[in-house]
């Protein structure tokens, strides 16, 4: 399970809690175009201000998509924009509006939602996995979503609100590791738990993969655990495809039965890497991580 140390991610949400409340406020009666149109023009002053992410962005298209200069520069351009994008959709739903999901994979979904089982949903920070739950509903299980406990008040609020009636619950990581034993309680139960599978956070627990045409670690928990306690895993990505449309990608994160236990974990986790990468490749633009992920 990943730190809490991470010297390069602070896990909130820009902006006062007044700007926060004005936001969900003001989307209440505002079409998505207007704060669009709004944010095209900050952006070129939270690229400046925020030198250390942009020069991670920057690298990432240089460097793992092959882009030249420009075309690097312009997509450092598009990745802050697409950002922009999916924290005012975010503000958005907590306002009550909603946005058109496609979903691919539902049966995989509703296949281990029906089993016997609890299983681990792994999130990334690409593209907007918090609208997953909002529309990828458990019938059967509860929702245990593991998140940043110092998180702002009014993003916790609209969670609340919008997970209200819906059976997801949220774990808090919790500088006491108290989350673990919430976790593992709703596994025996047979629920489900949403953990990160692109974050370490300085964990000496971690395992190094291929991506993206590197080496890049990633936790070895979430991996660990599926293969200590012989549960499945899905890795649910959920991506913008225009300004009122997502799409929910759902894949089956599994290895070969006759894998070494030994090596199970990382085999988990390179099949995952190659999901993720897969996403990447698909939509280069929505990789949210604003340090340099392969130099962990």
């Amino acid at each position: 399970m990943e730190g809490l140390n991470h010297k390069d991610w602070k896990g909130v949400t820009g902006g006062t809690p007044w700007m926060q409340r004005m936001l969900v406020a003001w989307f209440r009666f505002s079409p998505l175009i207007i704060p669009y149109f709004c944010m095209a023009w900050v952006v070129p002053f939270y690229m400046i201000f925020n030198h250390n992410g942009y020069l991670a962005i920057y690298r990432y298209f240089r460097n793992r998509h092959g882009y030249g200069r420009l075309k690097a520069f312009i997509y450092v351009y598009i990745n802050h924009f697409r950002f922009g994008q999916i924290i005012i959709d975010r503000f958005t739903m907590y306002a009550g509006k909603h946005f058109e999901m496609e979903i691919e994979g539902q049966d995989m979904f509703d296949e281990l939602d029906n089993s016997d089982d609890g299983f681990i949903q792994l999130s990334s920070h690409v593209g907007n996995y918090e609208l997953a739950g909002y529309s990828l509903k458990p019938q059967k299980k509860s929702f245990n979503v593991l998140v940043f406990a110092g998180e702002t008040k009014q993003v916790m609020n609209g969670r609340h609100s919008m997970f209200a009636g819906k059976r997801i619950q949220m774990i808090p990581i919790s500088e006491d590791m108290s989350h673990i034993f919430l976790i593992n309680n709703a596994l025996s139960e047979r629920n489900i738990v949403s953990i990160p599978g692109d974050r370490v956070f300085g964990s000496p627990r971690s395992v190094k993969c291929n991506f993206m045409g590197g080496e890049a670690s990633f936790p070895l928990g979430p991996f660990a655990m599926a293969t200590q306690r012989g549960i499945n895993m899905l890795a649910v990505f959920v991506m913008k495809k225009s300004i009122h449309k997502y799409c929910i990608y759902v894949k089956r994160i599994s290895v070969p039965a006759d894998v070494d236990r030994k090596m199970k974990a990382h085999a988990l986790a390179q099949v995952y890497a190659d999901e993720l990468e897969m996403m990447m490749r698909k939509y280069p633009a929505q990789w949210f991580n604003y340090f340099d992920f392969w130099k962990q």
